[in-house]
């Protein structure tokens, strides 16, 4: 609940800090004193747009509001800000506060961690709703409407098994809407896929190919200077002054000179042997390297054709000629998926059907529920009317699902409070049919009816009892009084009745200098004890001079609340 109100430079408020209870608090003063600035101080903190114009007289210092709150530690709005990284510690009281500099800017925080205004305003909205003649959020944001209705006719399980089938319809949806993409993209390239993979298969491309081919080819132009060379270096060793003749001159000399040394060159006579070898081998290797070279002008042709082929198609493809082989494998695979694809298709359309029909199934049956609770709404509604003296007016909440672009995650219908103020005009939103004093009216019995389904931790009034008095403000004062029992209910009024139900009573007064030697008037709030409650009560009810008639009266009310 709102534990505290702290104000500095607002409008009239030079510095104002206020407490709050719980149960009701009742707010009064004279017209003018500035009632209303007080429940603009507290929008402002829960995320109200700002406006310059609430920077204070003076214009030199920057405006701020500060609204305290206590709050037990599993409340949604800890989970809340925990989910937007914003630390609150356990026990710790929430402060949401706003500054306005002189030149419009605004600033919002929590626990004094900057925030953006719509993450401030989005916990304010949990924490205070704020109803009356001039109020456009709460009970008469058509927004709100369906969530309402949903909670007074406890339809929470209904509403998740209708956004479940919503979910699982869309991914059906969007997996089908990716899957026929590709078969029209498929489709378009598939005479292009078709005749790559023909040329890729009739090719068929290895990896390494081209590396192979044009070595291959090298060799092949270069073969005649090659052969040339081999025959010339085999002419040196086997010709008949080459290295093998020689060798042989050469052995024979060593035997002879080996007999007459007494076998003392068989070193020499052996290390001649083996180079004789070694040359024969080497005549023999060179012989096998000519007759290898293919010098066959048909084999290079048919060599460099396949290498300027691979080569052309790889240059089609944009791409290297080692990759050919994998871009084979991909076209296959792509025409494999489009032959696949009918039957894909055929199967997420069966897929896609099933989830429409259950969407449908889930809505309607949500739809149903939904105005099975409108009319028990409509019946609790209607019968706190009369006593608020609006016995004529008629209160529905239309359930609708003509409209195509109802359908969503929270089912078809478009849920809208309506209200006819006489029996023979037609039914409107309430806050374009109703007065100021009996949308208040309305509003209230509204929240009567939807507190314990929709929990609100502070609810705000603003001259709910416009207009009214007698029997109907007492009627208006005891529901407040109910609510109280629930909620933390602040309420600005003018009713003698609804104050004198007030567990706590602030009033607002206009006061002459600031202390600090201004003659400006301010705005003050001072919290009454019992006399002064029935001071304060008794001006409400005889107005500028207190008699004691007035007084008496005052007591009275009081006591009639046990006070």
């Amino acid at each position: 609940m709102l534990t505290a109100l702290a104000i500095r430079n607002f409008v009239l408020i030079d510095r104002l800090d206020v407490e709050f209870g719980a149960g009701l608090c009742v707010l009064t003063g004279e017209t003018g004193a500035g009632k209303s600035i007080l429940l603009d101080a507290l929008g402002l903190a829960i995320g109200a747009r700002a406006d310059a114009v609430a920077v204070g007289r003076d214009g030199g210092q920057r405006a701020s509001v500060t609204a305290t709150f206590e709050l037990p530690d599993d409340h949604p709005v800890r989970r809340h800000l925990a989910q937007q990284d914003v630390e609150i510690g356990g026990g710790e009281p929430l402060m949401l506060r706003r500054t306005i500099s002189a030149e419009g800017r605004s600033r919002a925080f929590i626990n004094d961690q900057p925030v953006s205004v719509s993450a401030l305003r989005a916990v304010g909205e949990i924490l205070v709703e704020i109803e009356g003649q001039f109020a456009r959020h709460g009970l008469l944001d058509q927004a709100n409407h369906r969530q309402m209705l949903d909670a007074f006719g406890g339809l929470g399980e209904r509403l998740d098994q209708t956004r479940g089938a919503w979910d699982d319809m869309r991914a059906a949806e969007a997996e089908l809407e990716t899957v026929r993409a590709d078969i029209e993209r498929l489709a378009k390239e598939g005479d292009f896929l078709r005749h790559a993979h023909g040329e890729l298969a009739e090719l068929d491309p290895r990896p390494g190919e081209e590396a192979e081919l044009a070595e291959a080819r090298l060799v092949m132009r270069r073969g005649e200077k090659i052969i040339e060379a081999v025959d010339e270096a085999v002419l040196l060793f086997a010709g008949d002054d080459g290295i093998e003749s020689r060798l042989g001159r050469a052995m024979r000399a060593v035997e002879r000179a080996d007999e007459q040394a007494a076998g003392r060159m068989a070193d020499a006579l052996a290390a001649l042997e083996r180079t004789a070898a070694e040359a024969s081998a080497a005549v023999e290797a060179l012989s096998a390297a000519r007759d290898a070279i293919d010098r066959d002008p048909g084999r290079l042709a048919m060599l460099e054709d396949r290498l300027f082929a691979l080569r052309r198609l790889a240059r089609k493809h944009d791409t290297d000629v080692d990759t050919l082989a994998v871009l084979k494998e991909e076209v296959a695979g792509q025409l494999a998926g489009l032959d696949a694809a009918d039957q894909d298709l055929a199967r997420l359309e069966e897929r896609a059907r099933d989830a429409r029909a259950r969407y449908a199934t889930c809505a309607a049956a949500l739809s149903s529920a939904r105005t099975a609770a409108a009319a028990a709404l409509d019946e609790a509604v209607a019968g706190e009317l009369p006593s608020l003296r609006l016995g004529g007016t008629r209160f529905v909440t239309s359930v609708s699902s003509d409209a195509p672009a109802s359908r969503g995650r929270d089912g078809v219908d478009q849920i809208r409070f309506e209200i006819a103020s006489d029996p023979d005009l037609p039914f409107g939103p309430i806050d374009k049919v109703a007065s100021g004093g009996e949308l208040a009216r309305i509003l209230l019995a509204l929240r009567v009816v939807l507190l314990r389904s929709n929990r609100i931790d502070t609810l705000v009034f603003d001259e709910v009892d416009a207009g009214v008095g007698g029997a109907t403000a007492a009627a208006v004062a005891d529901r407040l009084y109910r609510l109280a029992g629930e909620a933390q209910v602040l309420v600005v009024t003018h009713s003698p009745q609804v104050a004198a139900r007030g567990v706590s009573h602030l009033q607002v007064r206009r006061a002459a200098g600031s202390g600090n030697g201004s003659d400006a008037t301010t705005t003050q709030v001072v919290p009454l004890s019992a006399r002064g409650r029935r001071e304060e009560i008794a001006r409400m009810l005889a107005g500028a001079e207190i008699t004691d008639e007035a007084r008496a009266a005052a007591g009275r009310l009081m006591a009639g609340d046990g006070q």
